[in-house]
This record gives structure tokens, sequence and C-alpha cells, in this order.
């Protein structure tokens, strides 16, 4: 796709997401018809964000962009990332976060299941059935703790997110028991 005149002023000639000057194209950001400027890096990994990860990295000044499709491929991006800390820290006007929320609804993923089978849901409370050790905040996750108010982790159905002790980690979904 081309770009417009307007499109790359505003841009400054550079890639609205890493900055870099090289192999730009207009890239429209769905289901609205509103384009940003990427580079030819960006737009190689942008459908599957986990094949470069460490490119994307520039979304920790893109982020903080003004431009309202620019958020939005940054609030996208981070999210496919499983980059919480900057999600937690980006706002995004109602309007703004629909639109990214809505491009995220389309990808197909499988659900997540506790050890029964039970499909898990953001916000469940799940039971851990098994002592966990806890890799570098040195403690043990025990039989029977209670975490309250889940998070999915985007593109991976066998983690989910949640509170123990605490300390905000990934838990492992085949130890863990929905709670009705």
């Amino acid at each position: 796709m081309g770009i417009d005149k307007a499109l790359m002023e505003r841009s400054g000639g550079k890639c609205e997401l890493c900055g870099s000057e090289e192999g730009l194209s207009a890239y429209t950001v769905a289901p609205r018809d509103e384009a940003i400027v990427i580079c030819s890096t960006c737009a190689a990994s942008i459908e599957d964000p986990m094949s470069d990860e460490k490119h994307w990295n520039c979304l920790h000044d893109s982020m903080w962009s003004t431009e309202p499709a620019v958020q939005v491929m940054a609030f996208r991006l981070l999210t496919q990332l499983g980059a919480q800390d900057q999600l937690d820290m980006l706002y995004l006007e109602d309007d703004v976060r629909a639109w990214a929320e809505e491009g995220l609804k389309n990808e197909t993923q499988e659900p997540t299941r506790d050890a029964n089978g039970t499909i898990l849901e953001e916000g469940d409370s799940v039971s851990i059935i098994k002592d966990l050790v806890v890799k570098g905040a040195g403690f043990t996750a025990k039989q029977g703790t209670t975490v309250k108010n889940i998070r999915m982790v985007p593109g991976d159905p066998t983690h989910i997110q949640g509170r123990v002790n605490g300390t905000m980690i990934f838990i492992l979904s085949e130890y863990l028991k929905k709670l009705s």
C-alpha cells in the first residue's frame, strides 16, 4: 500500500512503531480505515510478533504516541507479547480501547482449561491442586491456595496469570481447579 503525503508528514518519514526509515509502507489498522506508517521489519512480524520478540522493545516508546491508530497497534502487539507491565501503564480513551480490543477478538484461540477440562475465563477464581515452586520469587504456592480474578495469557492457552502471596505469577492451567 502506498503512503499518502499527509500520512508521511504525520509520521515524519519514519516507522510510527520503531522509528526506522527503511522500507516504509502504510498499514491499515482494522477494522477502521485508518493507517500508520511501518517499516519492512515491523511489517515482517506484525502478524506474529513472537517471531521477532526483541524488535518490539520499540513499543516502550511508541505506546506513548498521541496518534490513536499507533496506540491501538501498540496495545495489540503488547497484548500478544504478554507485556502486562507496559499494558498496565498504557492509558487509552474508551473508544480507542474498544477499537484495539475489537481487532484482538478476531483471533481464535483454544480455550484455557483447568486440570478437569473445565474452561477458565478472565476473572474466574481457581484453586491450586499441587504445591508449586515459584521460580525467581522465593516461595512455594501451596496446594489449596485460592487465586482470584485470574487473567488469560494471550496466545497461550496453557497458562494463566494470577496473584499469589501478593506477587503476580504465571501458572500452568493443568495445576488449577476452577472454583464455582
